[in-house]
Parts: structure tokens; sequence; C-alpha cells
């Protein structure tokens, strides 16, 4: 059957129905209860809050209907039913954040277009319990977070992947390597980053690993067959030290040589994969992503060869990376500097390499009996339609060992409400059987209703400081949010109290996103009820 995505579209209701605040990486364990099971069906869509309904449509959040009969029935035919479930793909890409330290270090504010918060807490670890086998663990937690009337909090859905095995117990790779020597990518931060990286990668693999290179510009070029590493690491040094910068750049002609490659030198019971370096800025040739993947739709249908994009450059192409990647059955990163090459193509390599889930979706029931309203902030591009939750043929995401999403939720609670919150639902197929397999975790009200800063975990809060910090970027109106500089503050204290660099890094990002913006903050609007926009 053949694979499709369909991105959900709602009719526009009256009322607004609930908001969550989407996001990817690793944290302490949460509140949660979970089950597993196994589905190979397509039953109904995961456990859904008393009174939710298929959609993503309006609904009062008392559970009552939008629309009473007769004339505000007719008035209100053309709204959504009403539900109370956010459902979604995994993703683990973590270039947007990248990007932005990279603009915001060369004294520019980035694109708001180009800042996506899910992929800013992304890139950092949260410390969540996970699974021995295959698929996910769940975890399920939250805090108090303030904002207006000081009566907003933030739900953290966690899930995580098994541990990445060092690189001696990873299975063997098939790499195709497929480099833009275009004339643009001409600098030392560039094509010079690149051969360094792949330098340090092709000392990094295994004997039993096998490489292959192919370059673009206006057209593409076959440099190195699939070759194996044992006794020809020097003849693959010589082959990534060869690349020099000419010409225009044409990504369709490099991604369609690279599969080519991928599927001559394709080999079973190894991980086959086709790593893009580029800074993307295509400009020959096809341009547009999904045109592009139709043309090796069928190499990557039948030999299940997945893309990992690498983005490089202070200009760089966001947008065409991050579709090849997500339409890849990939995901992608950004590297600026030889440490953070190092980092993706060592410390990660084997989360990078690997597959433990396939077209991983997650549903996140809320309960309108204990829910006014919540917002979903990031993953935008990555909505699925409810009722697609259980449908294995609809595209989900790629995810390996060693990573974990993060969604939080901003969630203003009735007054009084006590008991259940939300359910938490992930489905994943196995890689290798293609067996569904569903883990689901919930949260009550008392695991929500602790102070998020200075409460007790650090990582929720650094999750909460990342996570309000790309909405301020993308001038974004979450409720609750605090200004850049008491971010930049908080961070500072994260960073000394986790003892953790990156989060340190995390705390100059905003203070120079703060200094850029002169102290300029947005507000964030609150009316109605249910989700808001």
């Amino acid at each position: 059957m053949e694979r499709r995505t369909r991105m959900y579209r709602g009719a526009l209701g009256l009322l607004l129905a609930g908001g969550v605040l989407l996001t990817g990486c690793s944290g302490e364990d949460g509140s949660s209860k979970s089950t597993t099971s196994d589905r190979r069906g397509a039953p109904a869509p995961a456990p859904a809050a008393t009174g939710g309904a298929a959609g993503d449509g309006a609904q009062r959040a008392d559970g009552s209907k939008a629309a009473g009969g007769g004339g505000e029935a007719d008035r209100l035919k053309e709204s959504a039913r009403p539900d109370y479930l956010s459902t979604f793909a995994l993703d683990v890409d973590t270039a947007s954040y990248g990007y932005a330290r990279r603009t915001l270090a060369d004294g520019r504010l980035p694109e708001p277009g180009t800042v996506r918060p899910e992929e800013f807490v992304n890139s950092f670890r949260q410390g969540y319990h996970r699974p021995k086998g295959n698929g996910f663990a769940v975890s399920v937690d939250g805090a108090r977070a303030g904002g207006e009337g000081g009566d907003w909090s933030l739900v953290r859905v966690g899930l995580a992947t098994r541990a990445a095995p060092n690189s001696a117990e990873r299975p063997p790779a098939a790499l195709t390597f497929v480099v833009d020597i275009s004339g643009s990518m001409d600098s030392d931060d560039r094509l010079g980053l690149v051969k360094k990286s792949l330098g340090v990668l092709t000392d990094e693999l295994r004997d039993d690993d096998s490489v292959s290179l192919v370059t673009f510009s206006d057209e593409a070029e076959t440099v190195l067959p699939m070759t194996r590493l044992r006794g020809h690491r020097g003849k693959i040094h010589d082959a990534v030290d060869s690349m020099e910068a000419t010409d225009s750049t044409n990504v369709e002609a490099g991604v369609r040589r690279g599969y080519e490659e991928a599927v001559d030198g394709h080999r079973k019971g190894v991980n086959n994969r086709v790593v893009l370096l580029s800074d993307a800025l295509a400009n020959t040739g096809e341009t547009d992503a999904d045109a592009i993947l139709e043309r090796i739709d069928s190499a990557r249908r039948e030999y299940g060869i997945t893309l990992f994009g690498v983005g490089v450059g202070s200009d760089y192409g966001d947008a065409l990376m991050e579709r090849l990647t997500d339409k890849g059955d990939g995901h992608t990163t950004y590297i600026a500097d030889e440490e953070q090459a190092r980092k993706v193509f060592v410390d990660q390599l084997p989360a990078h390499l690997e597959l433990t889930a396939r077209d991983a979706k997650a549903q996140v029931a809320f309960d309108p009996k204990t829910v006014e309203k919540f917002k979903l902030i990031g993953y935008e591009n990555r909505k699925v339609a409810d009722d697609d939750f259980r449908d294995d043929g609809v595209d989900g995401g790629e995810i390996g060992p060693g990573h974990t999403v993060t969604a939080l939720y901003a969630v203003r609670l009735r007054d009084g409400a006590s008991g259940h919150v939300a359910t938490a639902t992930v489905r994943w197929q196995d890689p290798k059987s293609r067996a569904a397999h569903e883990e689901t975790g919930s949260v009550e009200t008392g695991a929500v209703k602790g102070r998020l800063w200075g409460g007790g975990s650090a990582r929720l809060q650094v999750a909460a400081v990342a996570a309000y910090f790309a909405d301020t970027l993308r001038n974004g109106e979450l409720p609750g949010a605090p200004g850049l500089g008491e971010l930049a503050s908080r961070a500072k204290e994260l960073a000394a109290e986790t003892e953790d660099d990156s989060v340190a890094k995390l705390a100059t990002a905003i203070g120079s996103a703060d200094r850029l913006r002169g102290g300029h903050e947005n507000t964030g609007s609150d009316s109605g009820e249910g989700e808001m926009d």
C-alpha cells in the first residue's frame, strides 16, 4: 500500500479548542501510568477524554456540544466536531536550534519561519527512563508555570527509545555521502567543515561498514562507489580530500545519484542510509523537495533507505533540507564548527544510523472536565489527522536509539480541577517486522500543580526555557512566557545547577537575542476556552 501523509485541516469553529507545546529530547521520569499493547488492526483512536470526539475542531471545555438545535445548529453546521485530541508524527530534528545559534552568533536574529520550538527542545537532555527493547517508554509530568492570573501549567509528555549502543555493538552501516560542492560551499565553515567532518567519520566507522561518495554542483558525480572500510581508509580519505567547490547547486542531481549509489551498494541486514551534507541553497534543476523525492521514491520504499541531512553555512536553505528529510524517512541536524561535527559523527553516531521505530506517531487526549484550554507550540508541519493515528499507511517519524521526544503542553486547568488531565499514546512499527505497537501514559492534576521555576525538575525547566525562547523568536504569544531577560537569567542558573555546557550556550544565545531585540517583548493573548491558535 502506498504510504501517504494527510495533514488534517479542521473546519473553522466558533470556539477555540485546546493547545499544546510540543518539543523533542530527553528528561526525568514523570508521574505517569503506563501500559503497553500490540495493535495490528485499525481500532478507534487512542483513549480520548470524556466527551471527546474525532477531529481538530472546537468544543466547550465542559464537554458540551458547541452547537445546539434549530437556527444555531444551522449557523454552526460548518464547524468541526469537537474533540480534545492532539495527534502528530514524532520528530527528532535539531537543525532549527543549531542554525538559530549560528545566526545569533553572527549578530542577526533568525527568520521566524526557520524557528521550530520542538527542535530547540530536542537539543537538550531530559533524563527520561528508557525501555530495554525497541519502541518507547512514556513519561508524563508537569508543573505550574504562572502567566496571566498565575493559573497556567506545563504538561510534559516524554517519549524515549532505548539507549544507543556503543560503536562496537551497533549493526554495520552502508552510507552514501552526498556532498554539495557548489560555489556557495566554498568556505572553511561549509565545504571545509564537511571535509573535516567526513574525515572524522571515516576514522570512527568500523571495518565492516562501507561508504560511497557522491558530489554535486550543476551535475552529480560518483567519486567513490560503495567501499568497505577494511583496508581502504586511506582511499576514502583521499576521495574526501579531493573535493573542491565549483559551479551551481543542483540538489536534485545529487540526491538522485546518491540513491542510485545506495541501491547499487545496498546490503541486507545493515543500516542503509544516504547522508546529505549541504547548505541546501538549490538554484539549478528541480528545487522543490517533494518533486525531488518523487524521483527517488521507489528506491526509498523498496530498499528502506533513509535520509540524514546535515546542514552547514551561515546562509542555509532550512526549509528545503527539513522537508527533504521529513519526507525522506529521516531527520536533520546542523553543524557550525568542528566541536558540533564531532558530537554528531562520533558521540551520537549510532543514534543517527540505526532505527528502532518506523512511522511513529503520538496522540494526546485532554480531559475537558479538568482542562479549560491548552496550546500547541511547534510541530505545525508534523500534524496528523486524529483518525489517522492507527492508520499505518500514514507517514510518521523514523526514530533511532538514544533519542527522545518531548511534548510540552501549556494548559489552563479548571478552577478546583481534580483527577485525570491527559492520556498520551505513542504508536510505532517495528523496523524489521513492521508489526505495530503502542505504549500509553497518563497524568493527574496532582502531578502538575507544583511550581515550575525553582521546582524539583531542573530538566523540565530547561525544556521550558528552550520552548519559551523559540516561541519568542518567532513572535509567538504563548501564555505565561517570561521575557528574554528573565529566560537568560534562568538559563544561567540552570546551567550552574545541571553543570551542562549546552545549557550555558542556551543562556548565551538568549542573551544575544535579547540585545538584538532591544529588550522588546511580546505579550500573550488569552481569550475563550478550548484550543488556542
